[in-house]
């Protein structure tokens, strides 16, 4: 899927991800997609929960083969 943007959050723990996809977000239109890739083993439950609590949509979250989560939302 292509996203409309990436951001790289490795390195950074919770709530640090969640807030940064979420200023992201604002700046986004609606039904665009923002990947996002951290490091955190919290950040796919986070994402899921974000995402529930927000309206916006978790479209795919994936661990790479380096160990990194990838989650792709799109705006509500």
């Amino acid at each position: 899927m292509t996203a409309d943007k990436d951001i790289d959050l490795s390195g950074l723990n919770c709530p640090l991800p969640i807030l940064r996809a979420k200023k992201a977000l604002a700046d986004m239109s609606s039904g665009q997609v923002l990947r996002v890739t951290a490091t955190d083993p919290g950040a796919p439950g986070d994402f899921a929960a974000f995402c529930r609590q927000t309206g916006n949509t978790l479209e795919d979250s994936i661990v790479t083969d380096e160990g990194k989560f990838v989650m792709v939302l799109r705006r509500k």
